[in-house]
């Protein structure tokens, strides 16, 4: 990608919950003088309850049709937009964010997931109820693969090496 094309457009961090798109957003906002947004935080704003609280109260189906109606409504330009792990279930909402931004898919393997997830109940992870990580990371990484501009490759990578290395992929 061109350094031109990258000034202008959103960074969109895709990838399985504890794959470090929030820290990794954070960090690579600061470094690149964009601003930051989590959709997770932004949801949870916006609705006043945490998300598995939406979850829990209202449902899958629901919390899913809240998540797309936030990052459709998002109006951003030249931002480092974090999304949540869920985002990718929605085909509007990734066209949407594809649109005016670089989706960068986060890649990390499921050993590390699972050694950074100990909270699957209570962290606002969408699931099925038949399902455990390992379920959903099989569901979810041809999803991220498919929709991604670049795919980071993480493990074995601290997170300023991560926030080099993209900035290397999009200047470059």
């Amino acid at each position: 990608m061109n350094y031109d094309n990258y000034m202008k457009k959103n960074l969109v961090l895709v990838g399985m919950p504890g794959s470090g798109k929030s820290t990794i957003g954070i960090l690579l906002a600061k470094s690149i003088k964009y601003p930051f947004i989590d959709t997770d935080i932004f949801i949870q704003s916006k609705e006043g309850k945490y998300l598995q609280d939406i979850i829990n109260v209202q449902g899958l189906e629901t919390f899913l049709k809240i998540e797309e109606k936030y990052i459709l409504s998002l109006d951003v330009n030249q931002y480092v937009i974090a999304t949540g792990g869920s985002a990718i279930y929605s085909e509007k909402t990734m066209r949407k964010l594809k649109l005016n931004g670089t989706i960068l898919f986060l890649d990390v393997s499921f050993k590390l997931i699972k050694k950074r997830i100990n909270n699957l109940y209570t962290r606002g992870i969408v699931k099925k109820a038949s399902q455990n990580l390992k379920d959903i990371y099989k569901e979810r990484k041809p999803l991220y693969q498919r929709y991604a501009d670049i795919i980071i490759y993480c493990n074995n990578k601290n997170q300023e090496e991560i926030v080099s290395e993209i900035e290397g992929l999009i200047k470059g």
